[in-house]
């Protein structure tokens, strides 16, 4: 599994450094450093829906408050 998630600079101040940052802990704490792969990107093009994230290049909105739940009911959900 891929996620890659937008560093461009709407992202950015949308809080996308916090989201790589708890996405990193989640796939260690969870034991799938394996499985998943982390990456980063500029802009995906869909700035106002921010911070932008694909997983296996399927578009997510995803933000710092929203980010365990997404990680719980989607990326585990796919693995």
């Amino acid at each position: 599994m891929k996620i890659t998630v937008c560093i461009g600079s709407s992202c950015h101040i949308k809080g996308s450094r916090i989201v790589v940052e708890e996405l990193q802990k989640l796939i260690s704490e969870n034991n799938l450093t394996e499985k998943i792969e982390l990456a980063g990107t500029f802009c995906m093009g869909k700035c106002q829906q921010g911070v932008c994230v694909t997983v296996d290049d399927e578009f997510y909105s995803v933000s710092p408050e929203t980010v365990k739940n997404f990680f719980e009911e989607t990326v585990k959900n796919k693995i």
